[in-house]
């Protein structure tokens, strides 16, 4: 998922309660023996932070000293970064410049870092796939060669630097294509998209053959839609290594059909899966004069510091026993600093509708329970 207008338009499903936990026999009886109990992809998308810190913003550990949020993160258990990537954004941030600049202080730090392809100049999401403007008149056959030189280009200037990226995504929550209309699934048609995911893919392992390729969508609301998705793309041949699927409770549901989705899609693929994003709110109040994108929670998990830790223990928990290697926290470094807007087109004065989402209150102190464990 995105914080931007489009998430806010999405049609949303009615809440749905939280299961407090797996059922004891999936608990018992993990469905991969090889990732059985352990998650080895402790991550953050902290795709904000690099502006915030620019505008001088401030973090606080447990112990209420001003740290590098990234160093409070590792502290708390991330070993991983996502970063988004957008083509031409008109704030600048999260371009190629700002990616290469920030994949240094990431790597610097012992962490291994995923590049979130969103082939857009913008949020790209189940809800919108825009091409770059610089590709906008390109059909199918001129955009496999854009994604593939794009692709390409921003794993070797990566590599170029000493900061070669440990995972890539081919695409943002790609649930029905990208690159839209000419990469979008239409009757259920997976040839376009196919083509541009093997792009990426090869684009990928000519750059780095030991960088692992996620395809992620935000299915773990139901299996149905997971098995439609990759068994697509499967049937047209391509191939990637890591699955990645979005699980909000408010959006998709029950921790007890996450698990199912994880499980099946480990078992069904032999690929390892991950929780690409995740989040929960600590409040329902509004730090600024932009709506929050999320005004509830689910069923067990008060909206505070505590239910919010609780909540994301409960989904580490859930996806570790059905077999995944991974979940990401998204955006916890989010909380509103002004001029770091969510719209790249008016970065400055667009707001933040994430900042009762994050993991740093609105004076950028860490919720002191949330934990990352393997």
């Amino acid at each position: 998922m995105s914080v931007h207008g489009s998430r806010r338009t999405m049609k949303v499903a009615a809440l749905l309660a939280l299961a407090a936990s797996l059922p004891a026999a999936m608990l018992t009886t993990p469905t991969s023996a090889s990732a059985a109990g352990s998650l080895s992809m402790l991550g953050a998308d902290v795709s904000t932070a690099q502006r915030a810190l620019d505008l001088g913003a401030k973090y606080y550990d447990a112990n209420g000293n001003a740290k590098d949020p990234l160093d409070i993160l590792k502290g708390a258990g991330v070993n991983y970064v996502r970063l988004r990537i957008w083509n031409n954004p008109a704030g600048g941030y999260n371009n190629k410049a700002k990616v290469l600049a920030y994949a240094k202080t990431v790597k610097a730090k012992g962490l291994k870092l995923l590049v979130d392809f969103h082939y857009s100049d913008t949020w790209a999401d189940p809800g919108k796939q825009y091409k770059p403007a610089a590709w906008s008149g390109h059909g199918i056959s001129r955009l496999q060669t854009d994604v593939y030189n794009y692709t390409y280009d921003v794993c070797n200037s990566l590599k170029a630097q000493g900061t070669t990226p440990d995972s890539v995504q081919i695409g943002n929550e790609i649930n029905v294509g990208m690159l839209w209309d000419d990469g979008k699934v239409i009757n259920n048609d997976f040839t376009n998209l196919s083509l541009l995911l093997k792009s990426g893919y090869h684009a990928t392992k000519a750059c780095n053959s030991d960088t692992r390729v996620v395809i992620h969508t935000a299915d773990a609301d139901s299996d149905a839609h997971a098995r439609w998705f990759y068994d697509g793309i499967k049937a047209k041949g391509v191939d990637w290594d890591i699955t990645g699927l979005s699980y909000y409770c408010m959006w998709h549901g029950t921790l007890s059909t996450m698990g199912s989705v994880v499980s099946d899609m480990k078992s069904r693929y032999g690929k390892d899966v991950i929780i690409a994003e995740t989040a929960y709110p600590f409040t329902t109040g509004n730090a600024d004069g932009t709506a929050n994108s999320v005004t509830s929670g689910c069923s067990g998990h008060p909206l505070t510091w505590q239910g919010q830790a609780a909540d994301f223990t409960a989904v580490q928990n859930t996806a570790r026993s059905a077999g995944a290697i991974g979940v990401f926290y998204w955006e916890p470094t989010w909380y509103a600093v002004p001029g770091n807007g969510w719209d790249p087109a008016d970065i400055n004065n667009s707001g933040d509708g994430w900042d009762n989402m994050a993991t740093f209150n609105w004076t950028g102190q860490v919720n002191p329970n949330i934990k990352w464990t393997p």
